[in-house]
């Protein structure tokens, strides 16, 4: 039996976010029709390294596949000159039950998420949106623009946030156009890359925001924030962690990549637990908008909210099109 395997450089290679924004929706949309599992995540907290670790799997039965992702984020590792966040991604034919494909996770798991982000925008912010806020200026982050930009040909300006060191914001914004040419082979003339110097006042220009951050407490207030604004949150992902003041979830139509998840573990959670919120405010899942099945946005004015903790689903089936669309990869046999 022979299964192919791919390292980071081969995925780099190969993978561009039309293709994979098209495969992302079309994961949210079978979810959404009842056609896929997702199973318990395990999460290992690391004594004394600041590290985490978490295994995420499950089963999409439209694209026939299953398996699991390990990852994990060791932050001190930069000091070692080693990368920071690193995983392995195993896909299994929903047929057979045979491995099809082991690759590198962080990659695909970067571009999912991007397009995660994407995909939450396009369902509920505005369409003409022209300014796009992405708070956070880790290397995931790249992602997140890489994507709207894709998504949203209309964007002209990129306003680039580090709320915790906020002068490190300028050097960011002056490499993205570079950055993005170089990383996904996107042009961004025409579109202005602006470092944020007060994030209340920014909060205030921006269209789309997309949350990447580690933060477990609020960044960005309710009374920062302007009608018509959407939210992507994408760095709250796991218990503890939290982006924005629950009274924008409570003011806001709020949908999930899985309500469940999010409930336990994403940005609903500190929001539900303190009493700002209930449960039953979060409209559906993000798939059923794109299904037709939920309104998504019905007014200019509503501020709106995608609450993403992270699908292995996801993975699974950019896995899949890496694996049929790729033959040249390296072959074992098991």
């Amino acid at each position: 039996m022979e299964v192919k395997c791919f390292d980071r450089a081969t995925l780099e290679g190969i993978l561009r976010f039309p293709g994979v924004l098209e495969t992302v929706e079309s994961v949210y949309r079978s979810k959404a029709s009842g056609e896929t599992v997702v199973w318990p995540t395990v999460t290992h907290y690391f004594d004394g390294k600041d590290a985490v670790m978490d295994i995420r799997s499950g089963y999409d039965m439209g694209n026939e596949v299953y398996g699991a992702k390990m990852l994990a984020t060791f932050p001190h590792n930069e000091e070692k000159g080693l990368p920071a966040f690193s995983g392995i991604l195993v896909a299994i034919d929903g047929t057979t039950g045979l491995p099809i494909g082991i690759m590198d996770a962080s990659f695909i798991t970067s571009m999912r998420t991007g397009a995660a982000a994407a995909i939450g925008a396009k369902a509920l912010a505005r369409p003409e949106s022209e300014t796009l806020m992405v708070v956070g200026t880790g290397r995931q982050s790249l992602f997140m623009i890489g994507a709207l930009l894709t998504a949203f040909p209309g964007i002209r300006t990129v306003l680039c946030a580090e709320p915790l060191h906020m002068e490190n914001a300028v050097p960011y914004a002056e490499n993205c156009p570079a950055k993005m040419k170089e990383m996904f082979d996107i042009d961004t003339d025409g579109i202005a890359f602006l470092p944020v110097k007060d994030l209340k006042e920014a909060t205030g220009h921006a269209d789309i925001i997309v949350t990447i951050t580690r933060s477990t407490a609020p960044i960005i207030m309710r009374d920062w924030v302007r009608e018509g604004t959407h939210f992507s949150c994408i760095g709250a992902d796991m218990e503890g962690k939290e982006e924005i003041d629950p009274a924008i979830l409570r003011d806001a139509v709020v949908y999930a990549d899985d309500v469940d998840q999010c409930v336990r573990a994403g940005e609903c959670e500190l929001a539900i637990k303190g009493g700002v919120m209930a449960e039953e405010h979060i409209s559906g899942q993000i798939g059923e908008v794109l299904l037709g099945q939920k309104p998504g946005r019905t007014s200019e004015k509503e501020i709106t909210v995608f609450d993403a903790t992270g699908l292995a689903l996801l993975d699974l089936a950019v896995a899949k099109q890496v694996v049929e669309g790729y033959e040249d990869g390296t072959k074992i046999n098991l």
